[in-house]
This record gives C-alpha cells, structure tokens and sequence, in this order.
C-alpha cells in the first residue's frame, strides 16, 4: 500500500528539519557521528559529538515549539535508550563518553529551538 500524500508531505518535512538541525549542529562545533541511524531497536535521527558528550538528539518539527517539545512520549524515549544502548554495544570508541539526551524542534520561520538534556535515561 502506497504511503499517502499528507504522509509522504510529513516524512519530508522531517528530513528537511534533520537537515536544518544538522547544519546549526555542526555550526555549533559539534561533529555529526550518525544521521538516521536505524538499529534494531529503534531509529536516533542524529547522534552528535563535542568534545567528550554524545548528544543523542530527536528532531521534532511541528507547528509550534510547545507541540514539537510535547511529542516524545515516555514510550519513545525507552526506545531511544535501547537505541543508544545497542549504538554503544557496536561502537565501543564511543563507550568513554557521558550520553546526553536533546530534543531540536523545528517550527517555520523560527531558529531551531533546542532543548539540551530534554530527560535523563531511566533504569530498566
């Protein structure tokens, strides 16, 4: 079955906003490890590194910055740290760094919104 048009108009909606957030990422120092990053367990939208933090950041455009930093449900996030957790499990190098957890929202005409350490990981 085809994706729809309003699907299809989103899905590109979020890849032009991980491109946005890539460009002001690296324009901030950091140096992009992984975009799209699909893992077993779930999918990072961009991993970034500066210095010795590596920022696991979710890329949520909206049409307003509240409803863009409201959409990651506590669901989501468990699948981000399983994400992250089998991302360090296959990249050793990256075991040393301390795991922050950010949320960029994307709204139009505005620049990027970023929220640095949205949630710490919770214990299984």
């Amino acid at each position: 079955m085809a994706p729809s048009a309003k699907r299809k108009r989103a899905w590109q909606r979020g890849r032009t906003a991980e491109r946005i957030c890539v460009f002001w990422l690296i324009c901030l120092g950091y140096r992009i490890v992984s975009q799209r990053l699909r893992t077993p367990v779930g999918e990072i939208d961009i991993v970034a590194r500066r210095g010795k933090t590596l920022a696991i950041i979710e890329v949520k455009a909206r049409s307003d910055k509240a409803k863009a930093l409201g959409s990651i449900s506590p669901r989501q996030r468990k699948r981000l740290q399983r994400a992250v957790q089998w991302l360090i499990a296959s990249r050793p190098d990256l075991s040393s760094l301390s795991i922050r957890f950010d949320v960029i929202a994307i709204v139009p005409w505005r620049l990027p919104a970023r929220v640095i350490d949205a949630w710490r990981p919770e214990a299984d």
